[in-house]
């Protein structure tokens, strides 16, 4: 049992006796695009039946999304991108980016509850109602604080961490695993030595968005606290575990106060948009390492959040991997 310290109060949290709280609920599920569009709002019903599949919903408790706030978009965002998803969403034309990124009828509301579901997992996460914390259809690394980008509209992972940053931690761990570079967070934080990055991705030369470089590793009083961990097209588990003892031994050498996963299934081999070879069996190391280092750091916090991903049954099999491993922690 160990004490954990938020803003007003001292919380207990027994690790044994709190659950992994996992939140895919049927209006999170409505979070994508139309028309054959690569994320397409089945995403979350393919992982939902594996998960059921193998019995995880009596080892784990649900929890119910909820739409975000305009205050809450807003500490992350600037006005102007709020208002135009808005307006966009409204007449249900035209596009939020240069064009990967539709902008059907709804999906301000559908992003905004996107954005809802990852601050209600965290704040479980920081209340001690929850051990661990997995929103499937969360993770929308490339949006930034003015615009659209890659399949999201807004990045509920910026949103989270303004949020904690609000409630008094000072250091935020992030780590990626998508095969796409997480650069709307990596470049909204660049500077800022509290948010502690590490990213294990396809060589930016190779795939969207281009960035995250090795030599990427923060500017200013922030130099040193980033890592980009590229991997060349075809890289397989053998690299990638690798590149992954890399990325904890960063993130556990500077002591997070709370760890946020970023577990996209698009580096599994076989998905439509990229060329890593990985298998699932990677995600599910990554989500019990985390939950490992977490309880070693005393705190226990692990969100994770699924990203992307756009062959079904990988991102089934990944996804289902880290709710298995933190049940199993």
């Amino acid at each position: 049992m160990t004490c954990l310290l938020s803003r007003d109060k001292l919380i207990t949290w027994d690790r044994l006796a709190t659950p992994v709280l996992v939140i895919a609920d049927e209006p999170l599920g409505r979070y994508g695009f139309p028309d054959g569009h690569p994320f397409g709002t089945d995403r979350q019903a393919a992982f939902l039946r594996e998960f059921r599949a193998q019995g995880l919903q009596e080892r784990t408790q649900a929890g119910a999304s909820r739409p975000a706030t305009e205050a809450e978009l807003l500490r992350f965002h600037t006005p102007a991108h709020v208002a135009l998803v808005r307006e966009r969403s409204e007449t249900g034309a035209g596009f939020l980016d240069t064009g990967d990124t539709p902008a059907p009828r709804g999906i301000f509301e559908a992003a905004s509850q996107v954005v809802g579901a990852s601050l209600e997992a965290a704040a479980a996460l920081m209340d001690g109602r929850a051990a661990r914390a997995f929103v499937p259809i969360a993770g929308l690394h490339h949006a930034t604080r003015e615009h659209a980008a890659g399949f999201c509209v807004f990045n509920d992972i910026g949103v989270v961490i303004e949020t904690l940053r609000a409630r008094g931690l000072t250091r935020i761990a992030y780590l990626d695993i998508d095969v796409h570079h997480g650069d709307g967070v990596y470049y909204a934080y660049e500077d800022d030595p509290a948010v502690i990055f590490a990213d294990v991705h396809e060589d930016g030369r190779y795939l969207y968005p281009g960035t995250g470089a090795a030599d990427e590793t923060g500017s200013g009083a922030a130099r040193g606290t980033k890592l980009n961990l590229p991997l060349a097209p075809g890289s397989t588990d053998a690299q990638f575990d690798v590149a992954w003892r890399q990325a904890l031994d960063h993130v556990a050498r500077q002591e997070p106060q709370f760890i946020i996963l970023q577990c996209g299934a698009d580096s599994v081999g076989g998905d439509p948009l990229a060329h890593l070879q990985l298998t699932a069996r990677c995600h599910a190391r990554a989500a019990q390492d985390l939950c490992r280092l977490a309880d070693r750091l005393g705190h226990g916090r692990l969100l994770g959040l699924g990203g992307g991903g756009y062959n079904r049954d990988n991102l089934a099999a990944a996804w289902t991997g880290v709710a298995r491993a933190m049940a199993e922690s």
